[in-house]
């Protein structure tokens, strides 16, 4: 994950206000302010800063030096690996697709296992359905991307107890298939098109994932307990 080469296309994702915002709620819904809090793959910080600006404490982590100096300068607590936090000692710890990223997943799945204590809960966002990986998947250093099946399998090899597992972004699926077909080679992201996508097509698409969300959707988002 160190030298990340997709810090264009997570500045430009920084614009997706409604995407963002349901991101953010996504990870209070299931955090407290008294709790120990990590977001493991930060970024550039972007929904620890969301986070932090609510009152939450969160100490992130990211490998990349130049993301790492981006959120320190944001004043947020970061280091660039987990293994500098001692075991049992986290409540809560989310991470957006970031997973993907690592070849050994089902390793840092249980990484983070220990990390947290028991009970923790541990929020996973990551990109769905290996039939839309893309140029963008390519770009960006994606090993795969998954289904509800394939991350239930790692989760409990990594011993983690699954509470919720859905599907998200059921429209985005559609637009993540044409971008397959008929988008760029460069993986780049076009911010016309995605200010579109995030003002028109993604609100709508969350009220359609009331319907689909139990089969289909550009991402999974789990939540799992030790």
């Amino acid at each position: 994950m160190s030298d990340y080469i997709g810090t264009d296309n997570l500045e430009a994702m920084a614009g997706a206000i409604n995407y963002n915002k349901f991101l953010s709620s996504l990870i209070m819904s299931h955090a407290k302010k008294n709790e120990t809090i990590v977001d493991f793959g930060s970024g550039i910080g972007t929904f620890a800063r969301e986070l932090n600006e609510h009152g939450y404490h969160v100490h992130c982590i990211e490998p990349d030096a130049r993301q790492a100096a981006t959120i320190a300068a944001a004043g947020l607590p970061v280091s660039t690996s987990i293994d500098e936090l001692a075991d049992g000692s986290v409540d809560y710890l989310y991470t957006l697709n970031v997973l993907e990223h690592i070849e050994d997943d089902v390793a840092t799945l249980r990484l983070l296992h220990n990390k947290l204590r028991p009970g923790g809960k541990l929020l996973i966002y990551v990109p769905a359905f290996q039939l839309l990986y893309s140029s963008m998947d390519r770009k960006v250093g994606h090993f795969r991307r998954y289904t509800k099946p394939r991350m239930a399998k790692k989760l409990r090899a990594a011993e983690f107890q699954i509470l919720t597992m859905r599907y998200v972004d059921s429209l985005g699926f559609i637009a993540a298939l044409l971008f397959r077909l008929v988008g760029n080679d460069s993986g780049s992201l076009n911010h016309t098109a995605l200010m579109i996508y995030d003002r028109v097509i993604f609100p709508l698409s969350r009220m359609c994932d009331v319907v689909f969300s139990s089969v289909l959707g550009k991402n999974v988002v789990v939540v799992a307990q030790k």
